[in-house]
């Protein structure tokens, strides 16, 4: 059609698709006239403000629409909505991903109540396929208000460099502006709300995607993904005992070929969440790093956080590995007032889930806050700790001083008895919370071997 192939929406599609690979679907739809009978901009093309259709990433098939500014700003009418639902509904068939390019003015004020219940069939569409395809939102320009959520319910956001995510424009906000502090802008999403991935060019967005596809399945049919293993199924985790503090770099020297891939690293950063290859096996990674004081607390948001990755994974079959560092709470009235809910939804999370379970017990596993993080007895299928690492009730040296007051002893040696017969990994593995003790150099290697025998794991 005259003046689409000049839109800012096919251009996009393009510089994320695989080159020559964009089918356009649903080319001829139109909106209706309504009272206003509103014309649509000269020489923009009739695509009703979106652009929709199929094409290629890394050579997988995958769905793709594209709001479209230059006709009536990407705005949301009836039909506008239709497309996007249409678009939707073929992916589920063929079990594909998509991917949505957000650029919108938001509700499409010719058509009135029929534009806001046109936001609000995309948004039931999207709930309906969450958990069985894969859906990505790259955010290109605005996304505001009720179709903020579009962004927000997809399973990986990213936002482009100047793009705008938000319910109520940072100027109508008492007390604030724009100027003053743009909450909708990208880096203010991405290390405050949990929804964004990732910032940058739209070239780096799509280098993004490309490593999430090679990474994940499409849709819940695949069961998870394996691909021919690209690294030495036996080669050593060389220095992997000075990363256990820094989870981000323990994921990457276990990983095939060191490449881990992270999400929504911007928010509760010591809540780490990513994926890895293990024997090419792709391996959801859940795991908290030390703080900035090199203590290792578990927050409400970083709980919250786990807890989503978690589900996501176990929606799509792939399994989990859990890096449990955990001294505690955090201890905030912020997070005291978060914290019951979000570790319900942790515990829960990693509870139900069906996919095959395994955990590393790294530097400290201290009390009911390592529970959270799967445990024997919270489903996992696999402990591993290593032999220095640090498990008991609570901190050793407080539990000695509560033990002395009860029994009438010495704290200094009632501190050191408890030590001996009731922390340690040792003491972990002979009452069976551990399964086994691992060698720094063979973590990779045992961790391959666990995730291959529970290949054919199923719950009874």
């Amino acid at each position: 059609m005259e003046g689409v192939s000049k839109s800012p929406a096919l251009s996009r599609i393009e510089s994320i698709l695989d080159e020559n690979s964009f089918v356009e679907l649903f080319s001829l739809v139109t909106r209706r006239n309504t009272d206003f009978n509103a014309l649509l901009n000269e020489g923009s093309g009739n695509n009703d403000g979106v652009i929709t259709g199929h094409g290629l990433i890394n050579g997988e098939l995958c769905f793709v629409f594209a709001q479209d500014p230059s006709v009536m700003k990407g705005s949301i009418g009836e039909m506008h909505a239709k497309k996007i639902r249409d678009l939707f509904d073929t992916a589920l068939k063929v079990g594909a991903p998509v991917v949505g390019i957000l650029d919108s003015s938001g509700i499409r004020l010719s058509e009135s109540l029929d534009s806001i219940e046109a936001v609000g069939s995309i948004i039931k569409k999207i709930t309906d396929i969450k958990g069985r395809s894969v859906f990505y939102t790259v955010i290109c320009g605005k996304a505001g208000g009720g179709a903020s959520a579009i962004a927000s319910l997809s399973d990986f956001c990213f936002m482009a460099e100047g793009a705008s995510l938000f319910v109520n424009s940072p100027d109508s906000i008492p007390g604030n502006s724009a100027a003053k502090n743009d909450l909708s802008a990208p880096d203010y999403q991405y290390k405050n709300t949990g929804v964004v991935d990732g910032t940058g060019s739209l070239q780096e967005i799509a280098s993004s995607l490309r490593q999430l596809f090679s990474m994940i399945p499409g849709c819940d049919r695949e069961g998870g993904r394996m691909d021919d293993p690209e690294d030495d199924l036996n080669r050593a985790a060389a220095g992997i005992s000075e990363k256990r503090s820094d989870i981000r770099a323990y994921a990457t020297e276990i990983a095939d070929r060191n490449v881990f891939v992270e999400t929504k690293g911007g928010f509760a950063p010591s809540a780490v969440t990513g994926f890895i290859k293990l024997g090419g096996q792709t391996v959801g990674v859940a795991g908290n790093s030390a703080d900035p004081d090199g203590n290792y607390p578990l927050c409400a948001r970083g709980a919250e956080k786990l807890a989503d990755f978690v589900n996501f994974c176990d929606s799509f079959g792939i399994p989990v590995l859990s890096l449990v560092n955990c001294d505690g709470f955090k201890r905030t009235e912020e997070s005291e007032r978060d914290l019951p809910g979000a570790l319900a939804s942790l515990s829960y999370a990693f509870a139900e889930s069906a996919v095959p379970k395994v955990t590393v017990l790294l530097n400290k596993a201290y009390g009911t806050g390592y529970l959270f993080l799967s445990a024997k007895s919270t489903g996992a299928d696999v402990v591993y700790a290593y032999e220095d690492t640090d498990i008991a009730s609570m901190d050793p040296s407080k539990a000695g001083a509560l033990v002395a007051e009860e029994l009438g002893t010495d704290a200094s040696a009632a501190g050191k008895e408890f030590s001996e017969k009731q922390c340690g990994a040792v003491n972990a593995a002979r009452h069976g919370f551990v399964d086994r003790i691992l060698d720094f150099a063979d973590t990779r290697k045992y961790l391959i071997a666990a995730f291959d025998m529970l290949a054919t794991k199923e719950e009874y």
